[in-house]
């Protein structure tokens, strides 16, 4: 592939990845950001740096380790003890954010839709078994087609927001109980907790891609797109009142203003959080692999069995515990890749 076809491939993996069912929607861009005013938007600044970065840096020592799988990236910044105890809690991050995934599609469905829960739960299901079986290529294929898509439609809703008579009051709205800590903390446990996950897919890719140039410009792509996605998010959010009172908040503020894109937008988020599905699903099977010699096919229908039983929890509910708990558990990850001094690498 050509340098810069191979880096907007892999930063559409990478923005494809860490916008899930709760960046997609707005409800993860509320509860890390919207909600604390103009400090939000300063903490966005933040995490946007830390995506471009880390994840130009998670990449590149992955190709240098010459990994597989995210367990031999944790192994090296975190020694080979603690790292068992990493990649354990890694797993179970996955398993519970491919379960929220997988609701948060169902909701899409129910809520948007007026389609039955399950129905959107099984159709993700079966997507995602098809995409599963043509491998790195499909995850490939579906990250192009969508990511550029939800940055258009991100842009189109951006555009009215910003006009909003209210707009510039929003803006620079700080509100009266800040809790100014949170805040200073929240660019840092949410850039942690998406980097820890998407090294799942980040990892193999890069190994896969086996160029430095390739995913450093692909990383550096990658978060200057997330920055701006979540710019342009949190600028149309703020002109929401009320807007931490919504499961899907982004849709809410398309179905006021642009009814006639509603149900397109819809459809995007849902590509947004299976994008993000097939991603994890596809780190979890690289990880099993190594433990168990069985066909691939059967260790995809494992995962997506648990991760059914998983989904029957209440969408919003998984969002509001899983994402804090994971963001401040991944600091450490983030405090390794950033600061871990480089040393000669040997396989």
């Amino acid at each position: 592939m050509t340098k810069w076809v191979g880096a907007f491939q892999v930063a559409a993996v990478y923005v494809g990845t860490v916008i899930g069912a709760g960046f997609a929607t707005g409800k993860e861009i509320v509860e890390f950001f919207t909600k604390y005013g103009f400090v939000g938007f300063l903490a966005i600044l933040a995490a946007g740096y830390l995506f471009i970065l880390l994840g130009s840096k998670l990449m590149i020592k992955s190709i240098e380790l010459k990994a597989n799988s995210y367990e031999e990236l944790n192994e090296y910044l975190f020694g080979p003890i603690l790292a068992k105890i990493m990649n354990f809690f890694m797993m179970i991050m996955l398993l519970g954010v491919c379960a929220v995934m997988l609701s948060g599609a169902g909701a899409v469905f129910q809520q948007e839709l007026a389609i039955d829960k399950w129905v959107g739960v099984y159709f993700t299901i079966a997507l995602t078994i098809i995409v599963m079986a043509v491998g790195t290529k499909g995850i490939f294929a579906v990250n192009t087609f969508v990511v550029p898509i939800m940055l258009l439609f991100n842009f189109i809703v951006m555009t009215k927001s910003i006009t909003h008579l209210e707009f510039a009051e929003n803006f620079i709205n700080i509100p009266e109980e800040l809790h100014l800590w949170k805040a200073i903390v929240s660019p840092f446990s949410y850039a942690a907790f998406n980097l820890s996950l998407a090294q799942a897919v980040l990892v193999p890719i890069a190994t896969e891609v086996n160029d430095k140039k390739i995913v450093k410009a692909g990383g550096i792509i990658g978060g200057i797109l997330l920055t701006i996605i979540l710019v342009s998010s949190h600028f149309t959010l703020i002109t929401l009142p009320n807007v931490q009172h919504y499961e899907i908040p982004m849709a809410a503020v398309v179905k006021s203003s642009f009814i006639g894109i509603y149900f397109i937008y819809v459809l995007i988020i849902f590509g947004e959080i299976f994008t993000s599905l097939i991603g994890n699903i596809y780190g979890l099977e690289k990880q099993f692999s190594k433990y168990i010699s069985i066909h691939r096919g059967w260790i995809f229908t494992c995962v997506l069995i648990i991760i059914y039983s998983l989904s029957y929890f209440h969408y919003g509910t998984l969002l509001s515990y899983l994402y804090p708990m994971f963001g401040y558990f991944s600091l450490l990850f983030v405090f390794l890749l950033w600061f871990k001094p480089s040393k000669t690498l040997h396989k």
